[in-house]
C-alpha cells in the first residue's frame, strides 16, 4: 500500500503539498521479481500483429524485459530474450532462418531457445547440447502473437471467449499504440463509467453519442473472471443498460460506443477487446481487437476499417486542440507517468476503480502464496463467458425522479445478475 499525501484544509496552501507520496509499487511495478510483475506473468499477453512480422526480427519490450519477436521461414513463431547468449549482441540485428534465428556472430537459436549451431567450434565445445537461450511460449490468435512469460509448469490454456467465437461476427485487428504512462491508470479506466459523461461528452463534445452526456445510475458486479460496471440511463420511455468488462488482469471488453438507447434491443455483446500490456513501469502497449458483424450496417464501416476513435490514442492534434477536446490518451498520460494513489480522494463513483484494485491485490497475493490467481482459464477448450453489452428495454418513467433513479438501478442490476446466471453469448 502507498502512503498518503497531506490533506489540505486551508486555501492557498499548495506549499503543504510539495512532498509527493511514493508509488503504489505492488500494483504499478511490472519487472521480473516484482509482485505485480510475477502476477501479470501468469497470463497470456498480445505483443504484435502477425502482419507486422517480415523477414527481419522485431525488437520489443514487455513487462520490463527486452525481447525479439520473429517468424522463421518454416512458420514457427519465436519470442526470445533480445541479447544473444554468445556475446550479448542484440538479436534484433540477427538473421531469420529456415529454422530459428542466427545472431551476427553465427550462433543459430531455435524458437524454443535450443542452440542449434555454434559455428567455428569443435564438436566437443563445452556448452554444446547443454546451454539454452531464453525463450517464451507463443500462441497465434486473431492475427496476433500472444506470449506467456511465466513459469513454464504454470502455463494456462489460451483463453477462448464467447465473444470471440460469436456466430455472425469476426475479429479484426485494430490500432496498436503506445502510451507514455503506467498500465494501471489505463486499465482501471474501464471501471470509471462517469468519465464517459464528462470527458467524452460534456468536456470534449460528443465523441460517442450525445446520450453518453447523462451521468448514469451505477452499480458493479464481480464476474467469474473480473469485474463489470452496470450503468443505466433513461432515454425517453427506454432504459439503456451498459456493461463494460474488466477481465483480469489487463483485458477490457467494451460495449458499442455508437449506442444511443433509442431503439429497444437485447444484449448485443462487446465492440472491442483491448489488452493493456505493460512495456515497463512507465510505458504501455495497447493491442486492440474489434468485433465486427458479418451483416451490413450492424457495426459502422469505420470500425471495420480500423479507423481510430478521436482522443483515444496518440494523434497529430495540436496541444491546444488536445486541451480543448481531450480524450482518454490525454487524461491518462497527464496523471503522471505513474499515477500517485496517495494523492487521490476517491469518491463513491470510483467504487469500480477501488474494486478492480482489490481484485488485483488478491491475485498478487495468491501468486505470492503459491496459489492460482483468479481469472486463469483452468481447462483447455473451455469457452469463457463475457458480459460487455448494451441492452435497451422499454420501461416508462416512475412517478418521481428519486423513484426513477432507484427503478433504473434495480433494473440494471437485475439484468446483470440474469446475464451472469445465463450468459447470452454462450447460448
Amino acid at each position: 500500500m502507498t502512503s498518503r499525501g497531506a490533506f489540505l484544509n486551508k486555501t492557498y496552501n499548495a506549499y503543504a503539498h510539495r512532498k509527493i507520496p511514493g508509488e503504489d509499487i505492488e500494483l504499478t511495478h511490472v519487472g521480473p521479481g516484482t509482485p505485480g510483475g510475477e502476477y501479470l506473468r501468469r497470463f497470456w499477453h498480445p505483443v504484435i500483429y502477425m502482419e507486422e512480422l517480415t523477414d527481419v526480427p522485431v525488437a520489443t519490450r514487455i513487462l520490463g524485459e527486452d525481447l525479439v519477436v520473429f517468424q522463421d521461414f518454416s512458420g514457427q513463431l519465436g519470442v526470445l530474450e533480445a541479447n544473444c547468449p554468445h556475446g550479448g549482441h542484440s538479436l534484433e540485428f540477427g538473421s531469420v532462418c529456415e529454422r530459428g534465428i542466427r545472431c551476427r556472430h553465427g550462433w543459430l537459436i531455435d524458437v524454443d531457445g535450443t542452440i542449434l549451431e555454434i559455428p567455428g567450434e569443435p564438436g566437443n565445445y563445452p556448452l554444446e547440447d547443454r546451454q539454452f537461450h531464453g525463450a517464451y511460449a507463443t500462441h497465434e490468435a486473431a492475427g496476433a502473437v500472444f506470449v506467456y512469460m511465466g513459469p513454464p509448469d504454470k502455463k494456462p490454456p489460451f483463453p477462448v471467449f464467447d465473444s470471440w467465437v460469436r456466430p455472425g461476427y469476426h475479429i479484426v485487428a485494430g490500432p496498436r499504440y503506445d502510451y507514455s504512462c503506467n498500465w494501471l491508470q489505463i486499465a482501471e479506466n474501464a471501471q470509471d463509467p462517469v468519465h464517459t459523461a464528462f470527458l467524452h461528452t460534456i468536456v470534449s463534445g460528443a465523441q460517442f453519442t450525445e446520450e453518453f452526456g447523462v451521468v448514469p445510475e451505477l452499480d458493479y458486479i464481480e464476474t467469474p473472471l473480473g469485474l463489470a460496471y452496470v450503468a443505466t440511463r433513461r432515454v425517453g420511455d427506454n432504459v439503456w443498460l451498459r456493461m463494460v468488462d474488466s477481465v483480469l488482469p489487463n483485458l477490457m471488453m467494451v460495449s458499442p460506443v455508437w449506442e444511443d438507447g433509442k431503439e429497444i434491443h437485447p444484449f448485443d455483446g462487446p465492440m472491442m477487446s483491448r489488452w493493456i500490456v505493460p512495456r515497463d513501469d512507465r510505458t504501455t502497449l495497447q493491442v486492440e481487437f474489434r468485433h465486427v458483424s458479418n451483416e451490413q450496417e450492424v457495426t459502422p464501416h469505420w470500425w471495420a476499417n480500423r479507423v481510430g476513435m478521436p482522443g483515444q490514442m496518440p494523434d497529430n492534434r495540436t496541444y491546444e486542440q488536445r486541451q480543448r477536446e481531450p480524450g482518454d490518451f490525454d487524461a491518462q498520460i497527464a496523471q503522471r507517468p505513474i499515477a500517485v494513489h496517495g494523492l487521490e480522494h476517491l469518491a463513491t463513483s470510483d467504487r469500480g476503480v477501488i474494486l478492480f484494485r482489490q481484485q488485483l491485490r488478491r491475485g498478487i497475493q495468491a501468486v505470492r502464496e503459491g496459489r492460482e490467481p483468479d481469472g486463469l482459464l483452468k481447462q483447455s477448450a473451455s469457452v469463457i463467458p463475457t458480459y460487455a453489452n448494451d441492452t435497451v428495454i422499454r420501461l416508462p418513467e416512475a412517478d418521481t425522479p428519486g423513484e426513477d433513479k432507484l427503478l433504473m438501478k434495480e433494473t440494471g442490476l437485475r439484468l446483470a445478475k440474469e446475464y451472469l446466471k445465463n450468459p447470452p453469448l454462450m447460448g
